[in-house]
């Protein structure tokens, strides 16, 4: 098992792409799907899309799951940068930590690129505080604003 980055191994970015999509876009009819993936995939590879990195678990050649940091995440608080996004495991892979692995993977990133903060936001409670996440305030779209330490506390 092991963790790349799927804008350098460009076989994967299809797959990240369908499961952004279908977990938090909206589409009709399958053709429209093709063509939506198709055009997100395009953008990321001409850097014209608020993706810094993508990260995706890897096993025996199969995507198990990804995560992302991007520029800006929605219409509120574009303020803040980098945001924390996309964790996503396939359902068939979940409750074995790689979750986990994937939160490691992208502070890691952030931390080699320089960031000392990270920012997401989510509807969930009591998940991303296991992460280190720190409620900051609440969204108008419903959700909560957490930020995450990336720098070692003395």
């Amino acid at each position: 098992m092991n963790i790349v980055s799927i804008k350098e191994n460009r076989n994967y970015l299809s797959e990240y792409c369908r499961l952004c999509i279908e977990e938090w876009g909206t589409y009709n009819i399958s053709d429209e799907l093709e063509n939506k993936i198709k055009n997100k995939a395009n953008k990321i590879l001409s850097n014209k899309s608020d993706v810094i990195s993508i990260l995706g678990l890897i096993e025996n050649n199969f995507l198990i799951g990804v995560i992302s940091l991007f520029k800006i995440d929605g219409e509120e608080r574009q303020d803040l940068t980098p945001w924390y996004a996309t964790m996503y495991v396939k359902k068939e892979y979940r409750k074995n930590n790689y979750s986990k692995l994937l939160d490691k993977a992208i502070k890691q990133e952030a931390k080699k690129l320089g960031y000392k903060k990270i920012y997401l936001k989510s509807n969930l409670h009591n998940y991303y505080e296991k992460f280190g996440a720190i409620e900051m305030e609440k969204l108008k779209n419903g959700e909560t604003l957490y930020y995450i330490n990336l720098i070692d506390r003395v």
